[in-house]
């Protein structure tokens, strides 16, 4: 039988013993402990999940690995290369990539009656993954795109659709300027989507693979380039890797080079300004775990001064000093066990309040959201209850140590 575990649930457990200051003090532990996990357990949802929405809105529009000409150094270039049946099999074979699909770039001039805006145009053929862009559409419905014919569809933001005032159905011209011409074409619009990304929206519009194709002045399997996804984006320099050397000694019919480039590298700011988050998570996590470790620290010392009489007559019937020490740690130990208790339930019920209804709403322009995205970990949130328990519980080893100097004779006359 574990003596001091007995003693501490006795103690623990007998409500009429809580007197004086112990109540207080030991309510204001628990809430120490429960507010600062519930906080740690918000702010780690919210950076999994903004993170996780940012870098799903980048890769939606670049795929996670792009296959381009070894040439080019800008995404819109006229170095092109021929990604035929054979080298997309090849490049989908490759363990890790789950979608291969082809794009072609072409820079142009949307115009209005009353006005006129510069995009780029990104044609995508048949095999293109939707997913993302069916997920941002506020308007309309995606045509379905091809690469042997097409019916002009344009897919734009609500960005562009608002300065040019354009909806649904309406039909706009596009002019592209050549080497020796100006090619017009008029295109309808069958969608408009919102990833309240600046970069995307004020410049992406998307079309037939076809109609990009033509403008440049390219035929069959020639386009700017692939784009590769991969199956897990944690793994994703090691997947590069295996295409980089899938590549590293293959060129296409024409000769061309090809290079892979992670998204990581196509848009280092973004990514770095995203870990960089993780730091703001360490700094809450540690001032969180400091006030929990501050409160139960208080709240101990407030409980071995009163109970010293109990203490001298545990030690007084033979309790040795680790045993009283034990007692009152196993007694810190159900102080936090119920303050984690309730911050998981404070905690979680806010991230699924929010993932669910949304109240708290963002500007969108600012943090290309408009609402706080939220994300729950379960292994995660394990880990905090296990670190929480563990560092509270290390903080406290010294000041148990209190209850081990205090005197047997002198503490039956303590009150």
């Amino acid at each position: 039988m574990n003596f001091p575990l007995y003693i501490a649930r006795r103690i623990y457990g007998d409500e009429g013993d809580r007197r004086k200051v112990s109540r207080p003090a030991i309510r204001i532990a628990t809430i120490g402990v429960a507010i600062g996990l519930a906080v740690m357990i918000v702010t780690v949802a919210v950076v999994l999940g903004f993170k996780h929405t940012i870098r799903d809105k980048v890769v939606g529009f670049g795929s996670h690995i792009q296959i381009q000409n070894s040439l080019a150094v800008t995404p819109v270039t006229d170095h092109n290369i021929c990604l035929d049946d054979t080298l997309m099999q090849a490049l989908a074979d490759v363990q890790g990539i789950r979608h291969v699909a082809r794009y072609t770039m072409a820079q142009g001039i949307l115009k209005t009656d009353d006005d006129f805006l510069g995009v780029t145009l990104k044609g995508v053929g048949p095999e293109y993954d939707t997913a993302f862009l069916n997920d941002c559409l506020v308007e309309g419905q995606l045509p379905q795109f091809c690469d042997t014919a097409t019916n002009y569809p344009l897919v734009v933001s609500k960005t562009m659709a608002d300065k040019l005032r354009l909806s649904c159905g309406d039909r706009v011209f596009a002019y592209f300027v050549g080497d020796e011409d100006v090619r017009t074409r008029r295109f309808t619009i069958s969608a408009i989507y919102q990833t309240n990304m600046k970069r995307f929206d004020d410049l992406v519009c998307i079309t037939d693979l076809y109609v990009a194709q033509k403008l440049n002045g390219w035929h069959g399997d020639q386009c700017t380039g692939g784009e590769l996804l991969v199956d897990d984006f944690d793994r994703l320099q090691q997947t590069q890797r295996r295409v980089l050397a899938l590549l590293r000694d293959t060129v296409d019919r024409q000769g061309n080079r090809l290079a892979p480039q992670a998204i990581t590298d196509i848009y280092p700011q973004v990514f770095s300004w995203l870990e960089l988050l993780d730091i703001n998570v360490w700094i809450i996590l540690a001032l969180m775990v400091a006030v929990a470790g501050f409160t139960m620290v208080s709240g101990l010392l407030i409980i071995i001064l009163e109970r010293t009489q109990t203490i001298g007559i545990l030690k007084a019937l033979g309790a040795r000093n680790a045993s009283v020490r034990h007692t009152f740690l196993w007694f810190a130990v159900f102080i936090i066990g119920r303050g984690l208790l309730w911050g998981n339930i404070v905690g979680i019920a806010v991230v699924l309040l929010q993932e669910y209804t949304g109240f708290v709403k963002l500007d969108a322009q600012t943090y290309y959201v408009s609402q706080a995205p939220m994300e729950l970990s379960l292994p995660l949130v394990l880990l905090l209850n296990v670190a929480t328990l563990f560092i509270s519980v290390l903080v406290l080893i010294v000041p148990s140590y209190l209850a081990s100097r205090v005197h047997p004779a002198r503490s039956m006359r303590y009150e």
